[in-house]
C-alpha cells in the first residue's frame, strides 16, 4: 500500500535541510563580513554598508524561515550597533 505522506516526510526533510544550509551560509557571510569590519573598524563606510547588507539580508532570511527575534544572533556574532542602526538603509547612488 502506498502511503503518500511517506513521500511528503521525504520532501519535508529535504526542505529543512536546505533551509538550514542557506541559514548557514548566510551566517557565514556575517561572520566575515564582522571580522573584516573589525578589521577595517566602523569608521570605514565600505565595510560598514557591506556587513550592514550582510546583515539584513541575514536578518530577512531568518525572518522567512520563522525566526522573528535576532537579539542572540546580534550578540553570539558580535554585530556592532552602527550596523544595526543602518539596517535596511540604500545609499544613494551617483
Amino acid at each position: 500500500m502506498v502511503k503518500p505522506e511517506a513521500g511528503t516526510a521525504a520532501l519535508d526533510n529535504e526542505i529543512m535541510a536546505e533551509r538550514a544550509s542557506s541559514l548557514g551560509a548566510a551566517e557565514a557571510k556575517v561572520i566575515a563580513a564582522m571580522s573584516a569590519l573589525a578589521t577595517a573598524g566602523t569608521d570605514n563606510t565600505t565595510a560598514l554598508a557591506h556587513g550592514r547588507s550582510v546583515v539584513w539580508a541575514y536578518f530577512v532570511h531568518r525572518e522567512l524561515i520563522g525566526f522573528r527575534q535576532h537579539t542572540e544572533v546580534i550578540q553570539s556574532l558580535n554585530i556592532p550597533p552602527e550596523v544595526i542602526a543602518g539596517l535596511g538603509a540604500i545609499e544613494k547612488r551617483q
